[in-house]
């Protein structure tokens, strides 16, 4: 479970970005996160991953603080953007990279690659391209299956559906509620798009000015209550 404690990020002599006193994410559930520009989403996932440090509070990620100890990291993975990435490696490279980071031989990692291979749309793999010269898109889904080496328990994905064309949201989709179907698996979505993220997810947090302003339980009604919130 992960759980945040009086979490605050302050910026610009004081700017406030997030102020989170509470929330806790049970383990197995996919926690969708929406807000529009500036509302907290990648600071909060930043601050999770201990990319930044919080101004007060901390977040204990399966009975781990994050910001004292390094013990979430071999259980959790995550792309925020392609500046995860290594740009000077192939594709093929950086999946036995993070794999031999996460205990993973070869041939587990090629299992893996094999099962997802609908995803890449023949456009990635045995491309011989560096992974600076593929597209924004393409470089998404390399990090986007980059975070399921290893069997994590807690997968993070910052704005997965954007640069993706149709189809390939389609198959992300299906990817996302297949890790849901895991009780051993948290997965964190943030993105501007309520209707993925909506069909993707069991619970909606949304943020505004860096406050939960709302917290949901995915039902048919949520799309519309949420698009009504954003309308105003």
């Amino acid at each position: 479970m992960i759980q945040v404690n009086n979490l605050t990020k302050r910026y610009n002599l004081g700017t406030m970005v997030l102020n989170m006193p509470d929330l806790e994410i049970p383990k197995g559930q996919s926690f969708g996160l929406v807000g529009n520009n500036g509302a907290g989403k990648t600071t909060f996932f930043s601050l999770l991953l201990d990319l930044i440090q919080p101004s007060s509070g901390h977040i204990i990620n399966n009975e781990v603080q994050v910001d004292k100890s390094e013990a979430w990291k071999p259980f959790t993975s995550a792309f925020i953007d392609e500046s995860f990435l290594i740009g000077y490696l192939t594709a093929e490279e950086y999946f036995y990279f993070i794999g031999d980071l996460r205990g993973q031989n070869k041939a587990d990692v090629d299992d893996l690659l094999k099962k997802h291979e609908e995803f890449f749309n023949g456009e990635i793999l045995n491309s011989k391209k560096y992974l600076r010269d593929l597209s924004k898109g393409n470089m998404k889904k390399v990090g986007i299956i980059a975070t399921l080496i290893g069997n994590p328990e807690v997968i993070i994905l910052d704005e997965p559906f954007a640069n993706l064309d149709p189809t390939t949201v389609n198959r992300l989709k299906k990817i996302i509620k297949e890790l849901a179907e895991n009780p051993n698996v948290t997965v964190l979505v943030s993105s501007h798009d309520l209707v993925h993220t909506v069909e993707v997810c069991n619970r909606i947090v949304a943020l505004h000015l860096g406050e939960v302003v709302k917290d949901i339980k995915t039902s048919p009604e949520t799309l519309k209550e949420l698009e009504a919130f954003f309308a105003v």
